[in-house]
């Protein structure tokens, strides 16, 4: 017997303390997407949580090196906050070093990479939706890593969001793994993760024969340098 969702989430009771953004929780539960980015890019994410990190860590200037349809870029136009954008689709790697090489120091990066192969994007092998195994993949976001750290104001933040799937049978618990690759870049959580629900998910609509666990979230870690 199927037991039906409640229509609404109560979200438990938060301290009380000087966060300047109300609301914002270890649970970001934003229903709207928010006139931020294109809901038509697949894997997309609404633009509430990164405004609401932009503003608590009160930002003067981000990159966004994985742009997809520019979420990051219009909150940024919107909170009057310069934004460096960039993607592989026009062929800017992420992972190369050398395009980080003119950049001024930020103050926050936003990450939002593939969740290794569960979306394909294109067929660029530069592309981390492309990488041929799970180590591969950690392999190039361990690099990602590196150079946004390399650009990183003495008390920035980098900001990744990214989710577990199962690939072949087999969970891929993505967070988790990136926090080790973090941790030998020398970057260390700088908060509590962050559980994002997921609303309007294309798998949300479908029939399923075999039996599990469904996953409706995925997580934003918050990193900062181990050493200032």
């Amino acid at each position: 017997m199927k037991r039906p969702f409640p229509q609404l989430i109560e979200l438990p009771a938060a301290p009380v303390n000087g966060n300047p953004v109300s609301g914002l929780t270890s649970i970001h539960a934003a229903r709207r997407r928010g006139p931020y980015g294109s809901a038509k890019y697949r894997g997309n994410c609404g633009g509430y949580l990164i405004k609401d990190l932009i503003t608590y860590f009160r930002a003067r200037r981000v990159l966004d090196p994985m742009t997809g349809s520019g979420t990051c870029r219009d909150v940024c136009r919107e909170l009057g906050v310069p934004c460096t954008s960039m993607d592989v689709r026009y062929g800017q790697d992420a992972a190369d070093p050398h395009l980080y090489e003119a950049l001024p120091p930020v103050d926050f990066v936003w990450l939002h990479p593939p969740y290794y192969r569960q979306i394909v994007y294109n067929d660029d092998p530069k592309c981390l939706s492309n990488a041929p195994t799970l180590d591969a993949f950690l392999d190039r976001m361990q690099l990602v890593l590196r150079n946004c750290r390399s650009v990183l104001n003495r008390h920035g933040k980098i900001a990744v969001l990214i989710g577990g799937y199962s690939h072949h049978g087999r969970y891929m618990p993505l967070p988790h793994l990136l926090v080790e690759r973090a941790r030998r870049e020398g970057l260390w959580l700088a908060c509590t993760e962050i559980i994002r629900l997921q609303y309007g998910n294309t798998s949300s609509t479908k029939t399923y024969r075999s039996s599990f666990i469904p996953g409706l979230h995925d997580q934003c870690l918050v990193f900062e340098r181990t050493t200032r």
